[in-house]
């Protein structure tokens, strides 16, 4: 998610993969898949930064994941089981 102002200074996290379009006229609209449009006050190059800036950082993240030696955890149950708990993100070999 990334933060954006509208117009009245109200802040708010808009999930830049749903914007379809951001349009100049000469407020900046951000148009969604679904046709909701928001008025910020950001302009389009500052937006796109943060959407640049959002997306770096995931890829960022994932590949710090990626770099972590991944270990399986098995917790002691009270039931004398021993559950494994497996990791959800799988190194491709």
């Amino acid at each position: 998610m990334i933060l954006v102002t509208r117009i009245n200074g109200a802040v708010f996290a808009l999930n830049p993969d749903l914007v379809e379009r951001v349009d100049c006229t000469p407020d900046t609209v951000v148009t969604l898949v679904d046709g909701t449009k928001y008025i910020i006050a950001e302009s389009v190059p500052e937006f796109i930064d943060s959407v640049r800036h959002y997306r770096a950082s995931l890829i960022a993240q994932a590949s710090r994941l990626d770099s972590e030696p991944t270990a399986v955890f098995s917790p002691s149950s009270d039931d004398g089981s021993d559950a494994k708990v497996l990791p959800l993100h799988r190194k491709e070999r």
